[in-house]
């Protein structure tokens, strides 16, 4: 079972990628996130990409000057 974050807003979007990529999370302005899923791939794939971004969330990996491939490589560490 997956539940929302306490205090975070966000929003779920599933709209075909051009690539394999199952998921990633932006920061909008307002300080709420919206989450996009591959609706290419099966819902297992998007499964995992959901709960691998909400780490993201949960980590505030998308404030400051975070360098993207450093924080990937830290998440599978």
């Amino acid at each position: 079972m997956i539940l929302p974050i306490e205090g975070a807003d966000y929003f779920v979007q599933v709209i075909p990628f051009p690539t394999a990529c199952p998921a990633f999370v932006m920061l909008n302005a307002d300080g709420t996130y919206t989450l996009f899923l591959n609706a290419r791939l099966d819902w297992e794939r998007q499964l995992d990409g959901y709960v691998h971004e909400l780490w993201h969330m949960i980590r505030d990996d998308l404030y400051g000057d975070k360098d993207a491939w450093a924080i990937e490589k830290n998440m599978i560490a």
